[in-house]
């Protein structure tokens, strides 16, 4: 495995990259947990660490010795987030304008666009305003060459094999919060699948994907509450044959929400995550034969 890690990112690539690499990508942008010195939020470090996906790259960390790219995001979401448009921005949170129109956004409004105004329980994040530059630096630092190294992975696998199949990796608590979403207090199940109500892929990647974890008692929803958002509405184009699928999967299967420590659970999920990147894989090859 060769891992590299430069600002934006983690890079984990299989041994033998790009020889025996398949059809399937992974990444994971909120397991960031870099925080950069000019971030200077105005809440404690314990209350910044909610808003990460914990564990989450390396409960699917095994698809990487598989033959899978993994690329995981090295800054945290509360810094800006990798799974948002650059023009959700918040202009409660800007010192001046912002010099473009922004559109209206469901996510900017419960303050959670491309960088954060509030945590899922409304704590404000900052005391103060952000320059404009201090934003675009976030942007071309983080946002940028995050969303390029990914395109590049995924250009690289349709290259090699015709279709490219993208999981987009994350997590969810076991209740959502106050300011989350426009659902607060709905319980989650166990996956949420998305894509983007099949726009962003073949269904048949997310029925395959939904069979094989009901078929070992997992509860499954489907594009409901979550679809996908930005990466894959980025990087999904199944005319073209590329096919992007977010998943969420429930905190309370793998971890202490509080203290956010693994729980009995973490192994047989993980286990279970490996086996379906086996089986993903297998039916990747079959479409591509």
């Amino acid at each position: 495995m060769l891992i590299t890690r430069p600002l934006s990112y983690r890079l984990a690539l299989p041994a033998r990259y790009p020889e025996d690499a398949g059809a399937l990508v992974l990444d994971s942008p909120h397991s960031g947990t870099t925080y950069p010195p000019d971030f200077a939020p105005s809440v404690p470090f314990a209350a910044l660490r909610t808003a990460e996906d914990t564990w989450v790259d390396d409960l699917w960390g095994d698809a990487v010795d598989m033959g899978v790219p993994l690329i995981a995001a090295a800054f945290p979401r509360a810094y800006i987030d990798a799974n948002r448009s650059p023009e959700e921005i918040d202009p409660q949170l800007l010192a001046e304008p912002w010099p473009q129109p922004l559109p209206e956004s469901p996510k900017v409004r419960l303050g959670k666009g491309l960088i954060w105004r509030m945590l899922d329980d409304g704590t404000p994040l900052y005391d103060r305003k952000l320059s404009l530059d201090e934003v675009r630096h976030r942007i071309e630092a983080c946002w940028k060459p995050y969303h390029a190294e990914l395109g590049r992975l995924l250009d690289q696998a349709h290259a090699r094999h015709g279709q490219v199949w993208h999981i987009n990796c994350h997590s969810m608590p076991s209740v959502a919060g106050a300011y989350a979403t426009d659902k607060p207090g709905l319980v989650h199940p166990d996956f949420v699948l998305g894509d983007r109500d099949g726009t962003t892929s073949d269904p048949a990647f997310r029925e395959f994907v939904a069979a094989w974890l009901r078929e070992r008692g997992y509860e499954v929803s489907v594009n409901d509450p979550y679809k996908g958002v930005e990466l894959v509405r980025a990087f999904g184009r199944p005319t073209e044959g590329r096919h992007s699928l977010q998943i969420e999967v429930n905190r309370k299967l793998y971890m202490d929400e509080v203290s956010l420590r693994p729980s009995e659970g973490y192994g047989k999920l993980k286990n279970d995550l490996r086996g379906l990147t086996a089986a993903l894989l297998d039916w990747t090859r079959a479409q591509t034969a």
